[in-house]
Formats: structure tokens, C-alpha cells, sequence
């Protein structure tokens, strides 16, 4: 169970945003379950909720704030805020397979928005992991449906073996290790509307 966003308050102070690499096997919540550890495991920031999710098995860039409104901007997906993953995906999307993805796909919820998919070489940044054979892929997309970009794969007949999100909007996981955090600079207030 998620705990209640937190609501804008006079005496919270300013909208804070930080920026977390989060590895494979931890849960987007501060608590764990029986089986996985949660955010907590990595570190403690009281009045901190996470501003979206990464399943268990994805990693990378997953923001943090103590601000309602601003979890609310950056979740909500009126506003069109832009995700970049990077996907490593079984064997070798064609031409066809991508430009499905470019279209938008029709998953059981229903068709997504038109995605930027290429191939990519393999990212030479990336944390060590045992990884099968495959192909690199980079998507962006600007919805964040549950485990939206894997299904996207099997969609097109191509496995999502390994998922790093990379970037939401301007922020990114540049030299960010593994389980670490930094500061970032949120959106100046008032946050802007949704696009027409």
C-alpha cells in the first residue's frame, strides 16, 4: 500500500526534488514486503515520497519530493512529461517493429501515445549485470503506465530483458551510481499547465 501524498503546506518550507538511482530488486515505496526491501533499505528521507514508480525488476532514475503538488505535476500524464529508457530487449527489432512503437501500440488498456524508439548501441555507462544476448533500444514515452514499456516490447515480439530509465523531462542519471541520490533543481512555481 502507498502512503498518501503529501499535501502543500505553509510551514513545509520549499518544494524539494531529489534524484535517486535506484537498482533492480527494490520496491518504489519506503517499505518492503516479505520477499523484497524497500526504498528505506537505501536511505532515509522523512517527508520524502516517491514521484512515481520503477517496477522491482527496472532501474534507474526515480525523483523524490516533499511536495504534493509537485508529485502530482510530475506523475500526472495531462501534462505529457517526457520518460527516456533504455531497454534491452531479445533479439533484433526490425524496421517494422519500431515504427509500431513510433505509431503507438494497442496494449490491454488501451492504445499508447506515438513513442521516439531507435536502436541504440549498448550504453557503455550502464551498471554491470549478468545480461543475456540482445538488442538496445531508446524509448521515449510520455505516459507511465504499469510496466508500460515491457509490455510495449511483448507487444512487438521483443522481450524487455533489461530496463534503465535514463531521464523524466530535464532530469537524468547522469553520473549517478547505483543506490545513490543528489539534489536537483525542481520546476519554478507556479508548475506549468497541461499542453491544449
Amino acid at each position: 500500500m502507498s502512503r498518501p501524498r503529501p499535501r502543500r503546506k505553509g510551514d513545509a518550507g520549499p518544494a524539494r526534488l531529489i534524484a535517486l538511482h535506484k537498482p533492480p530488486g527494490i520496491l518504489s515505496q519506503w517499505s518492503g514486503d516479505p520477499h523484497w526491501p524497500g526504498l528505506s533499505s537505501l536511505l532515509s528521507l522523512p517527508g520524502f515520497y516517491p514521484a512515481g514508480r520503477l517496477d522491482r525488476d527496472s532501474e534507474g532514475l526515480l525523483l523524490l519530493t516533499n511536495d504534493g503538488g509537485l508529485q502530482a505535476w510530475l506523475t500526472d500524464p495531462a501534462f505529457h512529461l517526457p520518460k527516456t529508457y533504455l531497454a534491452l530487449v531479445e533479439g533484433a527489432p526490425d524496421a517494422e517493429a519500431l515504427e509500431a512503437l513510433r505509431r503507438g501500440v494497442t496494449l490491454a488498456d488501451g492504445p499508447t501515445r506515438p513513442a521516439e524508439a531507435r536502436r541504440i548501441p549498448p550504453p557503455d555507462w550502464r551498471p554491470q549485470a549478468e545480461e543475456a544476448p540482445g538488442s538496445w533500444l531508446e524509448l521515449t514515452i510520455t505516459e507511465g503506465r504499469n510496466r508500460q514499456v515491457r509490455r510495449m516490447g511483448q507487444h512487438i515480439g521483443h522481450k524487455v530483458l533489461r530496463l534503465i530509465r535514463w531521464s523524466i523531462g530535464p532530469w537524468t542519471l547522469a553520473d549517478l551510481p547505483p543506490g545513490e541520490t543528489r539534489e536537483v533543481t525542481p520546476p519554478a512555481w507556479p508548475l506549468p499547465p497541461p499542453p491544449a
